[in-house]
């Protein structure tokens, strides 16, 4: 019975042992197989290229500079093997002197460790016609691969820099957000190049590959392409772009060209700067240069500066004025001085207009007639229109990080400061200063809403590919102001053109204009200054910024050119020619069809 029992054991355990050895060799290969390929086939990411950015006639804005990058095998910086790293590095310097022994060393040590099985990038770029001497050398060491590479290169330097936006590396922050940039290691920053990243970059193509157990690579088991050649068309036209920036040399702020549909033909912020430098990382000491200039080159004055509106606001103002609480024919008698309280306001001419009505109010800029219209209407209707209208809130461009402004009122007051509102808040309102403030953008829209009635959105990016990209606008007008917009356009008109007017004399174009001029003041002025001084006679940046916002031509509105000169004085003085200038090349163009 003894042996009965110890025999029974032992084919137990035997029958077992046979069972395990089964299930390992027979049931559990698949999953050996599977393990076993994981270790010997490897994925490896193809780059895509980045697509090229075109104006509205076919000119590379943006495009991609051929090269070669350099990578090295991983494990080369272990003690032992350390010698032919050095050996490495030290030709790649002495073939290319350019390049520094010491970072490319750092950059190594940096990337290798001894999980990493890739092969480490040293060298980003070296152009195609720096490399190609060297290429079949280097082609052959043993430790060196060499890649096809693209550098982002913009052939008009810094024309239009700060509405193409640049590209750089990615930051850590980048690469979490999107892991394909861990791969390609650049993405757009600034501008158009951010606002389509995720379009212009492609995605990747795929290698499966089997490779050895030293990581040599054997053969190609699958390959499927990158997707790319995601090019972009834009509305700008670099013809009429450099034209702009020849005309604004010298001077800081900012230019809009846009169909009163919303297409943007051209778009600069002033000064500019080369946006090739920021391609492969710009030194800390042009930095530092760039961000410590005191006219903030590198802000985009257009969709970032934020400025008092100055009289540019009035033609709005009026509208609201006439189509709410006033009649059209309205009329105040122009003093030149307002008493409100112990404190008098004052209307940019001295002696007064006399008695005036919307149509002189506009046309010569009348300070009184908006200060006393206001005190009839209320901050709260003028607020809810001025929003209305598109100011204090986003116009929508195709361009990231665009400030809203403010549309000063008791509500916002209330929110932003916890204080009350007072009366003459209100008539700094109502000529555009105190807390009012905008950007040159949004006077660009809101000019093209009082020359068309619509309020377009206003877009850079013509067509993705050959997809084109859809314009929008929206109807914000009461049937009112519908109603009376031609009163508020005639005066426009009369700013350019009548013998009065605050642009007459500083305009000189073949085109029929209408606009509105603005002198927005940056310092206050003491109560007991009995005598201005003029601008000319104020220091640089203690002067007035200078806004012109046009459109034209008068019977068939077509475009919108708007200026800001900062610290350019009075508006008509400052930017009439540039104003004038610009339509007569839009008709050169053929943009313009009168």
């Amino acid at each position: 019975m003894r042996t009965k029992l110890i025999l029974s054991i032992f084919a137990i355990v035997w029958i077992s042992l046979l069972v395990r050895i089964f299930y390992l060799s027979v049931e559990s290969n698949d999953y050996y197989d599977a393990l076993s390929e994981k270790n010997t086939i490897k994925t490896e990411y193809i780059a895509p290229v980045r697509g090229n950015i075109f104006d509205y006639n076919g000119k590379p804005i943006a495009i991609n500079k051929l090269g070669f990058k350099i990578v090295l095998k991983p494990h080369l910086s272990s003690k032992k093997k350390l010698p032919l790293l050095e050996n490495e590095l030290h030709f790649l310097v002495e073939k290319f002197p350019f390049l520094d022994y010491e970072k490319l060393l750092k950059r190594y040590k940096k990337k290798d460790s001894y999980y990493n099985h890739h092969y480490v990038p040293v060298v980003d770029f070296i152009a195609h016609e720096d490399f190609l001497a060297f290429f079949s050398m280097l082609n052959l060491r043993e430790n060196m691969r060499i890649l096809p590479a693209s550098k982002r290169y913009y052939p008009n330097g810094n024309i239009a820099a700060h509405t193409i936006g640049y590209m750089s590396r990615a930051s850590r922050k980048d690469v979490n957000k999107d892991p394909l940039l861990k791969l390609i290691g650049y993405v757009g920053k600034s501008g158009i190049e951010k606002e389509y990243n995720s379009y212009l970059q492609g995605n990747p193509g795929e290698r499966l590959i089997q490779v050895s157990a030293s990581n040599e690579e054997m053969r190609e088991i699958s390959h499927t392409q990158v997707d790319e050649n995601h090019d972009l068309t834009l509305y700008l036209d670099m013809r009429l772009q450099e034209y702009i920036s020849k005309l604004f040399k010298g001077k800081a702020g900012s230019v809009i060209v846009m169909g009163v549909d919303g297409k943007v033909l051209s778009m600069g912020s002033y000064p500019e700067y080369d946006i090739n430098a920021f391609a492969m990382g710009i030194s800390s000491k042009a930095w530092k240069k760039l961000i410590n200039d005191i006219d903030a080159p590198f802000t985009n004055k257009t969709t970032n500066g934020l400025y008092p509106p100055g009289s540019v606001i009035k033609t709005g103002l009026g509208l609201i004025y006439i189509s709410t609480k006033l009649h059209p024919w309205s009329q105040f008698n122009c003093t030149g001085t307002m008493e409100l309280g112990k404190r008098n306001f004052r209307c940019w001419k001295h002696s007064g207009h006399g008695t005036t009505n919307i149509n002189k109010a506009i046309r010569e800029s009348c300070d009184d007639y908006f200060y006393k219209a206001s005190l009839k209407v209320g901050i709260e209707t003028m607020s809810n229109g001025l929003i209305r209208y598109g100011l204090g809130q986003k116009t929508g461009i195709d361009i990231p990080n665009e400030f809203i402004g403010t549309v000063p009122s008791r509500t916002w007051k209330r929110k932003r400061y916890n204080q009350p509102w007072y009366i003459g808040e209100t008539l700094n309102t109502s000529i555009g200063q105190g807390s009012f403030l905008v950007t040159p953008l949004q006077i660009a829209q809101f000019t093209a809403l009082m020359a068309s009635g619509k309020l377009p959105k206003p877009q850079i990016a013509y067509k993705r590919g050959d997809t084109i990209i859809k314009l929008q606008s929206k109807d914000v007008l009461t049937a009112n102001e519908k109603k009376l917009l031609p009163k508020i356009q005639y005066a426009m008109k009369e700013v350019c053109n009548h013998p009065k007017g605050t642009a007459t004399h500083h305009i000189n174009s073949r085109i029929t204009i209408a606009g509105k001029t603005g002198t927005a003041q940056v310092i206050g002025i003491s109560q007991e200054t009995k005598k201005r001084l003029k601008e000319h006679e104020m220091a640089y940046y203690q002067r007035s910024h200078a806004w012109f916002s046009t459109y034209g031509p008068y019977k068939n509105p077509q475009y919108i050119v708007t200026v800001l000169v900062e610290h350019g004085g009075h508006g008509g003085q400052a930017a009439g020619e540039i104003v004038s200038r610009i339509y007569d090349k839009l008709l050169e163009y053929g943009y313009i069809r009168d």
